[in-house]
């Protein structure tokens, strides 16, 4: 695969080939170099974009595909209890990497203390907040 328009320096469009999981025309995956979790995978568009909402459709489909892909993977490998999927979307969500890409950070039961509200603790103070039961 090659980058329609790559960037000099950029980790990602300069990743080995022998380092990439799983591999398609607009996308390919790979493990973070910094996991937060054993199994971490990253999912990258094959074109540099800074933006998920920068990508076209066929690029969209294809990091889907791969995080279906990776996700068979770590079920096999890993055994996760669950997963946390997110992007950092921009310098002030966290983004240190201006190539847009996708986390697929497996879960596994008691790695942190209380895991209710998920994605929501990027914020601190925000995580928790009234459980809703289908009868409210």
């Amino acid at each position: 695969m090659t980058h329609t328009n790559p960037r000099p320096g950029c980790i990602f469009c300069e990743k080995p080939m022998d380092e990439r999981l799983f591999t398609l025309k607009h996308a390919f995956a790979c493990l973070d170099l910094h996991p937060v979790a054993p199994g971490h995978i990253l999912v990258i568009p094959a074109r540099h974009e800074a933006s998920w909402f920068g990508l076209n459709q066929r690029e969209q489909e294809a990091m889907l595909e791969i995080l279906d892909r990776a996700r068979e993977y770590l079920d096999v490998r890993y055994s996760p209890d669950g997963y946390t999927i997110g992007v950092n979307e921009g310098a002030a969500a966290g983004q240190t990497v201006f190539h847009v890409h996708l986390h697929l950070i497996p879960r596994y039961a008691n790695d942190v203390d209380d895991p209710r509200g998920g994605i929501r603790g990027v914020l601190p103070g925000k995580q928790h907040y009234p459980i809703h039961t289908p009868d409210d």
